[in-house]
């Protein structure tokens, strides 16, 4: 049987954290979403500390989300993931400084694959060729997981999800723009680990009168 793809609830829009994010938590950690997270901009340092602290006194596994294409950058990013105390770094592009800081602190590194450019981001390049790359990564780095940016993809996004899931030796998270029941169906047909929704339930995209209702609509919908 295939895996059947973890929802991550991400407290972002337009690849940002809200600004409510904290109040939209609280008001939808009982929903039945077990992944939650958000980006490195947004909101406040402080804020984000106490962010990731309830989500972890609600049982959750956090994640953030580092939409930076610089070895800076990311640094800085990997450095609020500890700093914050993230279970999860995904994103950057792959540098083994960055890498080196995650480990350090115990937190699963997910870097990004492909050209990726923009905010929100736009991905490019051939479908062989990320796989090649994160394949390289596994065999050289021992990277074990990839934040794929698939229906971001200028080409063939749901040929790309499906070879890359299929072909990589590592878990994949499929992140952005899922806004839809049929990209719901596209997403569990590939057996990924996991995927991030965000903007589309701040956009009201999937049933539900509250934030928490669309969650559980879209964790139900995977395991039915």
């Amino acid at each position: 049987m295939a895996n059947i793809p973890e929802l991550i609830v991400m407290l972002t829009h337009n690849d940002r954290t809200v600004e409510d994010a904290i109040e939209v938590f609280e008001g939808a950690k009982d929903s039945k979403a077990k992944f939650w997270g958000f980006k490195e901009v947004g909101i406040p340092e402080d804020q984000m500390i106490d962010l990731v602290k309830r989500m972890k006194a609600a049982g959750k596994t956090t994640f953030l989300e580092v939409v930076d294409y610089t070895e800076e950058g990311c640094i800085a990013g990997a450095e609020c993931a500890v700093k914050c105390g993230f279970d999860i770094l995904m994103g950057t592009m792959y540098f083994d400084s960055v890498k080196e800081i995650a480990e350090k602190a115990g937190i699963k590194y997910m870097p990004f694959v492909g050209q990726i450019s923009g905010r929100p981001s736009i991905l490019e390049g051939t479908i062989e060729g990320m796989i090649d790359e994160a394949n390289n990564l596994v065999d050289t780095k021992g990277i074990k997981g990839f934040d794929l940016l698939g229906y971001r993809y200028t080409g063939d996004a749901v040929k790309l999800n499906a070879e890359f899931v299929k072909n990589v030796r590592g878990d994949v998270c499929l992140a952005g723009s899922v806004a839809s029941t049929q990209r719901l169906d596209e997403v569990k047909a590939t057996g990924a680990w996991a995927f991030t929704i965000g903007g589309a339930f701040f956009e009201n995209k999937f049933p539900g009168n509250t934030f928490g209702e669309q969650i559980d609509f879209v964790v139900d919908y995977m395991n039915k």
